[in-house]
C-alpha cells in the first residue's frame, strides 16, 4: 500500500512539473493580430493593430523591409523610453500594446511590416504585417492641372518676349528709315534747286523776232 502511495506521490510531482511548464509556456511572448494584411490610399493613415503579452516588460522593435530596403522604424518600451526614427518620427505614433500608427501614406511605404517583441531574459518572437499602397486618382489629375498651368504659363512668357522683340525689331527699323530720309532729301533738291537757279526765258514776241 505504502508502494501505491509512493506512486501517487511521483504522479503528483510529475503534474506538477507539467503544470509549472505550462505556465511558464503561458507567460512566454505571444503576438495577437486581428489581421496582417492591409490596403490603404496615399495620404490615409494606417494602423497596425497587436497585442503583445509577455513577462516583465518588453521591447518593441517595428523594421521596415521592401525589395533590397530594409530600416528600423522604431523602438520603444512601454511605459519606459521611446526611439523612433528621424525618417518617421513625424508619422508614427507607438503604443504600448505594440501596436504602431502610421499617417500620411505614400507609395514607397508599401511593404513588409515586422514587429520583433524581445523579453529582458533575451528571447523573442516576430510578427509580420503585408502593406498595399494604391495611388488615388486626384492625385494623377492635379498632376496633370499643375503641368497644363506651367505650360500655359511658359507659352505667355514665349508670347510676350516675342511681342516685344517684335516691337523692338520694328522700332529699330523705323529709326534706320529716318536716318536715311535726309541723305535722300539733299540728293533729291539739289536738281531743284538748279532748276531754279537757271533763267527763265520766256516765250514772247519780242524773242521771236530777235
Amino acid at each position: 500500500m505504502w508502494h501505491l502511495r509512493f506512486w501517487d506521490v511521483q504522479d503528483v510531482a510529475v503534474f506538477l512539473s507539467i503544470t509549472l511548464y505550462m505556465c511558464h509556456l503561458a507567460g512566454a511572448i505571444s503576438i495577437h493580430s486581428p489581421q496582417r494584411s492591409l490596403t490603404r490610399s496615399v495620404q490615409e493613415d494606417v494602423f497596425f493593430s497587436v497585442d503583445v503579452a509577455s513577462s516583465g516588460i518588453p521591447t518593441i522593435q517595428w523594421t521596415f523591409m521592401s525589395g533590397a530596403v530594409s530600416r528600423t522604424i522604431g523602438t520603444w518600451q512601454p511605459g519606459v523610453s521611446t526611439n523612433i526614427t528621424e525618417d518617421y518620427s513625424s508619422r508614427v505614433q507607438p503604443y504600448d500594446n505594440g501596436s504602431m500608427g502610421l499617417s500620411d501614406l505614400r507609395l514607397q511605404d508599401a511593404g513588409y511590416y515586422v514587429v520583433t517583441v524581445t523579453e529582458a531574459a533575451g528571447s523573442s518572437k516576430d510578427a509580420g504585417f503585408v502593406l498595399k499602397v494604391n495611388e488615388v486618382l486626384y492625385e494623377d489629375l492635379q498632376y496633370l492641372s499643375v503641368s497644363a498651368l506651367a505650360l500655359a504659363c511658359l507659352a505667355g512668357l514665349l508670347m510676350l518676349a516675342m511681342w516685344l522683340l517684335d516691337k523692338a525689331y520694328r522700332r529699330i527699323v523705323a529709326w534706320r528709315r529716318r536716318r536715311k530720309i535726309p541723305e535722300n532729301d539733299v540728293t533729291e533738291l539739289q536738281p531743284l534747286d538748279r532748276r531754279q537757279s537757271e533763267p527763265r526765258h520766256e516765250n514772247t514776241p519780242e524773242a521771236a523776232q530777235s
